[in-house]
């Protein structure tokens, strides 16, 4: 039997030295147990039990200092791996937007990636449309999406930013919102936009995640683990267990992520 091609769309890497650390906080924010260390060589020795070929990688910044050095560290990480799609990241403090995403470009990384929880802010708040403008058109931007505990992720704050930016490319995380699933339905499912499976597919029974993929549009749906929330291995699996036929499942895998990002 032929190993399927993937792309993994949602993965996180740090620096080495910082790497367990970061993946810690993580895992005690959400109450959860880690499947990963966070280092490039952990990712990439994952991926491997399920042959991923190419990795979405990013990092968040959650000051605005940081902007700069993480974005240096994921154009690195992708100049030394060819396996690596970098998406840099951006803060709403940041003083010049446009300048930074002119130097990401040129840097060679293919996104962004935002995490509205972590930095602080609402995906709707007038501090944000700048990003969104100097966004538009020119990279994707991946959003981590739902809380269990505040409403800055929420999918319908989602929407608010698609109808101002309709020529944004969006990915919409964790299938429009994690532990929101439901306000995904009703503001994202059908619109346009990526959804991505991360962190979705272990809590939603099969029902109700193919009802979500199939009423958005298997063509705009990305496969993604979250690395390294959880294993590719269970990820995958969860994944096969969907109501998918074949061609289905290839476009999700891998065949979304490489026409949009022109693999």
């Amino acid at each position: 039997m032929n190993r399927p091609k993937i792309i993994d769309a949602h993965t996180h890497i740090f620096p080495e030295k910082i790497a367990i650390k970061a993946t810690q906080a993580t895992g005690n924010y959400y109450g959860a147990q880690m499947h990963g260390n966070g280092t490039i060589e952990d990712l990439l020795t994952r991926g491997k039990e399920i042959n991923v070929y190419k990795y979405i990688v990013h990092s968040t910044a959650t000051k605005v200092d940081q902007v700069e050095s993480i974005n240096n560290f994921i154009a690195e990480a992708q100049a030394m791996n060819e396996s690596f799609i970098g998406f840099g990241t951006l803060h709403p403090d940041l003083a010049n937007v446009n300048l930074e995403v002119n130097r990401l470009i040129y840097l060679g990384l293919k996104g962004i990636k935002l995490h509205p929880d972590f930095q602080d802010f609402n995906i709707d708040d007038p501090s944000m449309m700048p990003i969104y403008e100097a966004l538009e058109g020119k990279l994707p931007v991946l959003i981590h999406m739902g809380d269990e505990k505040r409403t800055s992720s929420s999918p319908k704050r989602l929407a608010n930013v698609l109808d101002k930016f309709p020529n944004l490319t969006v990915i919409a995380a964790h299938l429009g919102g994690y532990q929101m699933w439901d306000e995904s339905i009703k503001y994202l499912v059908g619109k346009n936009l990526y959804l991505d499976t991360s962190s979705s597919l272990a809590f939603l029974n099969k029902e109700k995640s193919t009802y979500i993929i199939k009423e958005h549009g298997t063509k705009k749906i990305l496969f993604g683990t979250d690395y390294p929330m959880w294993s590719h291995v269970e990820e995958l699996q969860r994944f096969y267990s969907l109501d998918l036929t074949k061609e289905e499942q290839e476009q999700i895998l891998w065949k979304n992520a490489s026409n949009l990002l022109k693999i």
